[in-house]
């Protein structure tokens, strides 16, 4: 009975086409534009027509017209693959580049820094608060090791950037809200340790974009302008 009552259900939740596009959607579909125009599947007119439109679209599925017939939007669906849930072994090394402490008070790593492979951050009565929204990357995967014990450590990441939690919590929170960046390129943040009668989160920063993934998209764009003008 309670089976035929939930087949009579109807099903509300929003498909993929229908959810709010987020600036990083936006900035992601205008990428894919500016290839276009740059390898000539589009003329000027085309792209500026087109942008002008990502601009204004409010859901996934509206951004998804202004590039649907383009093949690298297709290309780029096939080849995303969810990042590993570990990192690959001898890709992190033992001993810390970074150690971020806070004994009965606070630390802070943010805005223009460089990370390295490995960061080491403890709150011991304190708080830890590490910022990657304007990190430069220059390794595609970061494990930041974490030890909250009646403290608390906050991680923050950019949203075009992968996010794997791999810690626990003893009488304490260890939340990492997972994330899947679309590019197979971008670096994986991965978060391990322990949260003891303490905090450990983990979560994306809205609107916060790893600008050298940009720079390095940009630079494509140029290389493939200059071919197509004879340089």
């Amino acid at each position: 009975m309670d089976l035929q009552k939930h087949a009579q259900q109807p099903d509300t939740a929003p498909r993929t086409a229908e959810l709010r596009a987020s600036d990083a959607d936006r900035d992601r579909t205008a990428g894919l534009l500016r290839e276009a125009l740059a390898e000539g599947r589009l003329t000027p007119d085309e792209h500026a027509e087109r942008v002008e439109g990502v601009l204004a679209a409010k859901t996934v599925g509206e951004l998804e017209v202004f590039v649907r017939d383009l093949p690298a939007a297709h290309q780029r669906r096939a080849a995303h693959a969810s990042a590993p849930s570990r990192p690959t072994t001898g890709a992190i090394p033992v001993d810390p580049d970074d150690n971020v402490v806070a004994v009965f008070g606070a630390a802070t790593r943010k805005g223009r820094w460089r990370t390295g492979r490995r960061i080491h951050a403890y709150a011991i009565f304190g708080s830890v608060e590490i910022d990657l929204s304007e990190a430069l990357f220059d390794h595609q995967q970061v494990m930041i090791k974490s030890f909250a014990v009646f403290g608390s450590v906050e991680i923050r990441v950019p949203e075009n950037v992968s996010l794997r939690g791999m810690g626990g919590g003893v009488l304490g929170a260890f939340e990492v809200d997972t994330l899947d960046a679309t590019d197979p390129e971008a670096p994986v943040v991965y978060v391990d340790g322990w949260a003891v009668l303490g905090s450990v989160e983990a979560w994306a920063k809205r609107g916060k974009l790893v600008a050298d993934i940009l720079d390095r998209v940009q630079r494509k764009v140029d290389r493939s302008m200059r071919r197509h003008l004879g340089h």
